[in-house]
């Protein structure tokens, strides 16, 4: 009896372990996630709040009451150099496990889910980093030239399924697996999520409005221009998403290609995002690029490649830190 009550315990552990502790979904002691998250919500990109800001995409996590939405948002990354690698639910042994994002000098596997806005399920094409300032590739990325002149226009291809599946593997997942660049980005020293990032999780999961069994898959506030600003006109919600916008005075919903929802609000928009460049909801709709999983090789012994793409603004070719797509 002892040694199958030792054993019971010794597996509860393993799957305990098998979460994250940062940044990660919330799981119950002694709950096996076998019910796959919702599809990915299309959603506009709030307008970068400035430069050195990075983009990292929204999320369905997994607390006490089920999953919940953690809204997309720019974040200030831990330091120079370093890129977001996003979280990703994977099926595996009867259950939905999550991998927890981290930073770091290249981008690694994200299980083949296609994000948007540069992070097409293979790489990252919103842009690279380049003496030590980050490069925004305009094609996939809200921003306001104006403020922020470091950028660049490179068309981005989509060679995902745009099914908006939110895991990898299993039933309706994706069968996307980690290509020799992603192991090796894998064993690279990685930097947690930051305390912006964290927090931001922790005001999602404590807001009833971002719960699945609520919003049924369209959360209202489904991105912010700042971590943890889930109200004002920084905060944008999803297509199709019903009920108060806390967000709502910028009028962004946005409109599911080939489907039904509520077009922007012209007027509105424009006041909100003055000087920048329009966005697709959630790059939808970009056109293939011809090796969207290439990298160069890397060129500089400081590690501050990118899997970016393009040339920026000016037609300046970056003398250090050039990972980028052929």
């Amino acid at each position: 009896m002892r040694a199958a009550h030792s054993i019971g315990l010794a597996l509860l552990a393993v799957v305990l372990l098998s979460f994250p502790s940062a940044s990660s979904a919330q799981v119950s002691v002694g709950v096996s996630i076998r019910v796959g998250p919702p599809a990915l919500p299309v959603y506009p990109q709030p307008i970068c709040p400035g430069p050195g800001f990075i983009w990292t995409p929204g999320y369905w996590a997994y607390g006490p009451d089920g999953y919940y939405w953690v809204p997309g948002t720019w974040v200030r990354p831990p330091r120079v150099g370093v890129l977001w690698t996003p979280g990703y639910w994977g099926w595996g042994e009867g259950v939905y496990l999550w991998h927890a994002g981290y930073w770091g000098p290249h981008i690694g596997f994200y299980g083949g889910i296609n994000y948007g806005f540069g992070y097409v399920g293979v790489g990252y094409f919103g842009g690279y980093w380049n003496r030590g300032v980050f490069n925004y590739n305009t094609t996939v990325n809200n921003v306001n030239v104006t403020n922020i002149h470091n950028t660049y226009n490179k068309t981005v291809v989509n060679n995902v399924t745009e099914n908006h599946t939110s895991f990898n593997g299993g039933t309706g997942g994706t069968t996307t697996r980690p290509n020799t660049q992603e192991q090796a980005a894998a064993r690279e020293n990685h930097v947690q999520p930051t305390a912006e990032q964290t927090q931001h999780e922790q005001a999602a999961s404590s807001n009833r409005a971002q719960l699945a069994s609520v919003n049924h898959g369209q959360p209202t506030v489904a991105a912010t221009r700042r971590p943890g600003a889930f109200s004002g006109p920084g905060a944008v919600r999803a297509a199709g998403a019903t009920g108060p916008n806390n967000a709502g005075r910028n009028g962004l919903a946005a409109k599911r290609p080939g489907a039904g929802g509520a077009r922007p609000n012209a007027a509105t928009a424009a006041r909100n995002t003055e000087g920048a460049t329009p966005r697709r909801p959630n790059n939808q709709g970009a056109g293939p690029h011809p090796n969207a999983n290439a990298q160069r090789p890397r060129n500089k012994p400081q590690g501050e490649g990118a899997q970016g793409g393009g040339e920026p603004r000016g037609g300046r070719e970056p003398r250090e830190g050039g990972e980028r797509p052929r």
